[in-house]
């Protein structure tokens, strides 16, 4: 039961002409809602300073640890960014600032090779990579002792953050909440509605994924000899080069479902659960959701409107997704 007050997706109510996906989509990814959050975590006093995180068996990972200093702290979030964002993303940084008005540490983790990372770890990232996530969220619960701890994320971030709550009793992670913003469901019809949707989006994450790759291969060059064939390829059959070489999957089938946390994968979750999803995103299928088999403890709100994890609300391109996730966790701490 939410407290009287919450936030809620019913709440979300753009203006009309910030109704279009596309047109939250892409505005959401805008610098300047990346300064905004600049000014903002600067407004509030905050302390950021970079760490070096354990992701066991040898791998590093890096993020931001923002502390309002000499104010006593409610909790730590864990935030998680999207598929080639980072801890700097805007509303990595917009969303920290949120839950730091709410009193609360933040930390935001960059997944390897994210963030100007690509030099900590010789292996290429990808999807399935959960168990260096879980084992860097237990380390920074270990090195920051300010409990309870929760954590959030958004659309690649969102679906980690929900495995990581899978799997944090049995890590000995005692997480308060989990909240995900347009979490990836089932990545294969992700793939699918990215290939047969507006090309915008597919030729965004292919560019990105493709300057990720060449930084790699010019930072190992041994480990990564690939051509210049292999970074034209299309997003499809460049991820199944991938697998094939940099994974123990076998085939693209079984990589996605690696990673799948569709229909009844959830249903598991002992950690109390807040999903936002719009029903317009470009990117993430909205039916998956309504087919989801949710715990008691889990509540899935789907808004009209919001677009791939943006979620505008004016002019100013403030956004309601972190004001959500701020009150929704203030709420399980309280």
């Amino acid at each position: 039961m939410l407290k009287p007050g919450t936030l809620t997706a019913a709440d979300y109510r753009p203006p009309q002409w910030l109704r279009n996906p596309h047109v939250q989509s892409v505005l959401g990814t805008s610098s300047l809602r990346r300064r905004q959050g600049e000014r903002d975590l600067e407004a509030l006093g905050a302390v950021t300073r970079p760490y070096l995180i354990d992701g066991g068996e040898g791998v590093r990972l890096q993020g931001l640890h923002s502390v309002i200093p000499d104010a006593p702290a409610k909790g730590m979030v864990l935030l998680l960014h999207g598929w080639e964002g980072s801890a700097d993303s805007s509303y990595m940084r917009l969303t920290a600032a949120q839950l730091l008005r709410r009193g609360f540490e933040v930390f935001r983790l960059n997944f390897r090779d994210h963030g100007g990372t690509h030099h900590l770890n010789e292996g290429l990232f990808h999807s399935n990579r959960i168990d260096e996530v879980v084992h860097a969220a237990c380390e920074v619960a270990q090195r920051f002792p300010c409990r309870p701890m929760s954590v959030a994320g958004y659309s690649l971030g969102g679906n980690f953050a929900l495995r990581l709550a899978l799997r944090a009793p049995a890590a000995g992670l005692p997480l308060a909440h989990v909240a995900a913003v347009c979490p990836v469901l089932d990545p294969e019809r992700t793939m699918h509605a990215m290939e047969h949707g507006l090309p915008v989006y597919l030729w965004y994450f292919e560019r990105k994924w493709r300057g990720s790759l060449a930084r790699k291969r010019e930072l190992f060059p041994q480990t990564h000899a690939f051509d210049d064939r292999v970074l034209g390829l299309r997003m499809r059959p460049l991820t199944q080069w991938m697998v094939e070489r940099h994974t123990d999957f076998g085939s693209l089938e079984r990589y996605f479902d690696g990673y799948s946390i569709a229909g009844e994968r959830l249903s598991a979750l002992q950690v109390p659960a807040s999903i936002l999803m719009a029903q317009d995103d470009p990117v993430i299928p909205v039916d998956g959701f309504h087919a989801l088999r949710l715990p008691e403890t889990a509540r899935l709100e789907i808004s009209p409107w919001g677009g791939h994890c943006a979620f505008l609300q004016s002019a100013r391109l403030d956004g309601f997704a972190e004001r959500w996730i701020a009150q929704r966790l203030d709420g399980a701490t309280g």
